[in-house]
């Protein structure tokens, strides 16, 4: 490993897991099963078909909180949409709908209660969360594939989609607020702080996922464009 977080093609793979666990992710949605030994990053993403610099870019970027590259090669857009779309299908299918059975399984639902407004208020933000990687899906990541094929997309350009990349984040940080301050005195405490700990750490993981969004594809993205002119 090169310095305290910087990691390179010639470090371990297992390095980067015992350092940072939260890496388990970005590993499983570059499609980097477990079971690698000894081998360097370099060489499990090539026994993976993984673009090693594009996984050391979104490693660093998650250790470093900032981008070092310029939008320039270092970056296949194609391997950065795969890992973004597999990001979208974790929340979507996985993630958030684990968290509403934790919430469903710690409260004792009535219509007439607080249970009924945690309830409400998770399932608007898992709305919220569908309709804005909804969009991203069929507006943002179809302007990207046409670009990588070539195709002309004058009608639209990715400072649109940075323009107006807001987090969906009020609705959670409601719903938080209700559990801590208004918990139901019949809930199953361990079951529903279970919940609210996936909840935090939902929340953190849908802002890295946004940052490389915005600090990564964005800028890979505008690069491209300048290109095609």
């Amino acid at each position: 490993m090169s310095g305290q977080t910087k990691y390179a093609p010639g470090d371990k793979m297992v390095s980067l897991i015992a350092d940072n666990y939260q890496l388990i992710q970005v590993m499983s949605r570059f499609g980097i099963p477990m079971g690698f030994g000894d081998m360097t990053v370099e060489e499990v993403c090539a026994a993976n078909g993984v673009d090693c610099s594009t996984f050391l870019a979104v490693v660093n970027f998650m250790i470093e909180g900032y981008s070092n590259f310029d939008g320039g090669s270092e970056v296949s857009v194609k391997a950065l949409l795969h890992y973004l779309r597999q990001s979208h299908i974790y929340f979507l299918d996985y993630c958030l709908p684990a968290i509403r059975r934790k919430l469903l399984e710690g409260i004792s639902l009535r219509t007439t209660d607080v249970s009924f407004l945690i309830l409400k208020f998770f399932d608007e933000y898992m709305h919220e969360v569908k309709v804005h990687m909804d969009y991203e899906e069929m507006t943002v990541f179809e302007y990207v594939n046409a670009l990588l094929k070539g195709e002309s997309a004058e009608n639209y350009k990715i400072a649109t989609y940075s323009e107006h990349h807001d987090l969906v984040s009020t609705k959670l940080k409601e719903l938080k607020s209700i559990i801590i301050k208004y918990c139901p005195k019949d809930a199953n405490t361990n079951l529903l702080n279970d919940a609210l700990y996936d909840i935090y750490r939902c929340e953190t993981e849908l802002e890295s996922h946004c940052h490389v969004e915005d600090c990564l594809l964005v800028p890979a993205i505008m690069h491209m464009e300048r290109d095609r002119h």
